[in-house]
């Protein structure tokens, strides 16, 4: 598998999925959440509240991921997957490291070839972006996946380099 950085929209990726470092509602939110949903268009939404309505009623759990159709995204689908809220009492980086292992499993069976990941939990739920970086990167090298390219697609120049280090160690 291929690991590619670049600075930019998740939004304006052409791959197979998009992952959506989603709220446990699926309803849309704020900052990736948000983008993906605005420029995804009301196809998203659809197909989220049937998810609600029917397998995740109280939600998707923290650290799972579930497919939707990516509307009017360049993608093919959306993978939406609930990272954890940061904690300095608590240590939850095997949640964060498993938003990014079940979001490769959804993508294989998916057949997607190529996945675009934000940095999950490192925006609002105030994750620290090395070593957000850090538990991405070492997760994804580790995953059994058919995935051929994975692309972080960071949006500041501080968290493009957070994982340029991370993918150098």
């Amino acid at each position: 598998m291929r690991i590619t950085l670049v600075q930019g929209d998740i939004t304006e990726q052409d791959v197979d999925a998009v992952v959506n470092a989603a709220n446990s509602s699926l309803m849309g939110g704020g900052g990736v959440d948000g983008a993906i949903h605005r420029r995804g268009g009301p196809a998203i939404l659809d197909e989220c509240r049937r998810l609600r309505a029917s397998k995740y009623g109280k939600g998707l759990p923290t650290g799972q991921a579930v497919a939707t159709t990516a509307g009017n995204l360049p993608a093919r689908w959306v993978i939406h997957t609930v990272g954890p809220v940061y904690s300095a009492g608590e240590d939850r980086s095997a949640l964060l490291a498993s938003c990014y292992r079940e979001s490769l499993k959804v993508a294989d069976s998916l057949g997607a070839a190529t996945v675009a990941f934000p940095a999950i939990s490192a925006g609002l739920y105030g994750w620290p972006i090395d070593d957000a970086a850090r538990v991405a990167v070492t997760t994804v090298k580790a995953a059994d996946t058919s995935v051929a390219e994975v692309r972080f697609v960071l949006f500041t120049e501080d968290a493009l380099a957070a994982f340029q280090r991370a993918v150098g160690e």
